[in-house]
């Protein structure tokens, strides 16, 4: 199977369900900026194996971005064409994740000011991980202000997700004792 169409060598690339815009479009900017997520997640899963809560609860974010990114890939006129959990965020997405982050932060000490990426090297990649995902779920604005999103379930998810890294990543941090010298 022969991975070039070279349909694409204009600029332009398809939608799914039909038609076709530029590469540059906002919405090809904002679902490339998931797969762009979705491929940090990886180098974090690859140094979450040690960890199979992590592990895992990171391969399911990276296959809900594919669910993000074809819900983001369709035009909004061909969105009843969509599955839900397949190629369409639920409500029970966006519910999970919030039980996710309370279950990493019920194990966490934030320090008194600033979190500064690297107490590990796992954290420091899932920090990069979120601040990708931030900017994906900013490409998400972008569309939704053109009028280009059929509801807004997508932007909920993006930033539930993007806490979830953030409550991960303090999860895998090493912390500094001299962040936490006083506190009880």
């Amino acid at each position: 199977m022969k991975i070039y169409t070279r349909k694409g060598d204009d600029g332009s690339t398809g939608l799914w369900y039909g038609g076709r815009v530029g590469k540059s479009n906002l919405r090809p900017e904002a679902y490339g900026s998931l797969d762009e997520a979705a491929s940090a997640l990886g180098l974090c899963r690859a140094a979450a194996r040690l960890d199979p809560e992590l592990h895992d609860d990171i391969l399911r974010i990276q296959t809900e971005l594919f669910v993000a990114g074809a819900e983001l890939a369709t035009a909004p006129e061909a969105t009843a064409r969509l599955e839900p959990g397949v190629s369409r965020l639920t409500g029970e997405m966006v519910e999970r994740l919030e039980s996710d982050i309370d279950r990493y932060m019920d194990r966490v000490v934030l320090p008194p000011k600033f979190v500064i990426p690297g107490g590990s090297e796992l954290s420091a990649r899932l920090d990069v991980a979120r601040s990708t995902l931030r900017r994906a779920e900013r490409r998400v604005v972008d569309v939704r202000d053109a009028g280009g999103l059929a509801d807004s379930s997508v932007l909920a998810y993006l930033n539930r997700a993007s806490d979830l890294l953030f409550a991960m990543a303090r999860y895998a941090d090493e912390p500094d004792p001299q962040l936490f010298e006083g506190r009880s």
